[in-house]
């Protein structure tokens, strides 16, 4: 005999269930991840927007620092070092052409 699909209340219990093991630095670390895959297209050079890089940059250098309390001092060292990069990779995208 197969499985009968969830109810509607069962499903609402699934979600909040999963919402009661979620941490708020989970969801900042995951939009850190977010944001910086944001930025990195906003310095490609298809679709380039320095501006909202920029808001990206700044974004990172905000959040990061109040996470690092939250989470693994190995993490801490690699978003560090995400900002950092980030920051060169706009530091080349906004210099005029040699």
């Amino acid at each position: 005999m197969a499985e009968s699909e969830p109810t509607e209340t069962e499903l609402l219990e699934q979600l909040q269930a999963e919402f009661a093991k979620l941490k708020v630095s989970d969801v900042l670390v995951q939009t850190v991840f977010t944001v910086s895959q944001l930025g990195y297209r906003s310095l490609g050079e298809e679709g380039r927007d320095l501006e909202q890089a920029k808001l990206a940059i700044e974004s990172l250098r905000a959040l990061v620092p109040v996470l690092k309390d939250s989470i693994p001092p190995e993490l801490t060292r690699d978003l560090d070092q995400l900002v950092a990069n980030m920051q060169l990779a706009y530091a080349a995208a906004a210099a005029p052409p040699a």
